[in-house]
């Protein structure tokens, strides 16, 4: 029976790379087909996932976090920390094929335990209607949904957990 493992990962390695590709991927098609009826455009998406680097996913100040299945890179989720005690989860993405799995949650509660090693209290994020799996569960594990906290173009969704 294969299990979960969750663990640091460079932001630039290969694992992380693919995985960030990805996120990106599904995402950003998921929002066009619904939207425009189209996939994104390759130029387009390329551009996004360069300049996007995951840079401040670092130590001391964020982390990255790969989860394995069997060994094999399933997933990802980020944290950084803001202001305030004050920290964002992002990233948090399980390939398609591994979903259903339990692996979400495991990811967003180890990202719960970086942010507060970082120092954070309190866990931020947000994200759009069409990815319903996620505010699920996000409510699922405690956040409550709160006023907009930035002006992210594609958030329609803030949510924020005390971490106490």
């Amino acid at each position: 029976m294969s299990t979960w493992t969750v663990a640091p990962e460079p932001y630039d390695s290969p694992v992380a790379a693919a995985l960030w590709r990805a996120y990106y991927t599904e995402v950003s098609d998921r929002y066009y087909l619904l939207h425009e009826g189209r996939r994104t455009d390759p130029d387009e998406l390329e551009r996004e996932i360069a300049a996007q680097t995951g840079a401040e996913l670092t130590p001391p100040r964020g982390q990255l976090l790969v989860g394995r299945y069997g060994g094999e890179p399933a997933g990802t989720a980020g944290v950084r920390l803001l202001s305030d005690g004050r920290a964002e989860l992002t990233r948090v993405f399980v390939r398609e094929e591994m979903r259903g799995r339990g692996g979400a949650a495991l990811l967003v509660r180890a990202a719960e335990d970086a942010a507060r090693a970082l120092g954070a209290t309190t866990l931020i994020l947000d994200t759009r209607a069409d990815l319903a799996e996620a505010r699920a569960l996000y409510a699922r594990l405690g956040y409550e949904e709160t006023p907009p906290h930035n002006e992210q173009l594609y958030a329609d969704h803030w949510f924020r957990k005390h971490l106490g």
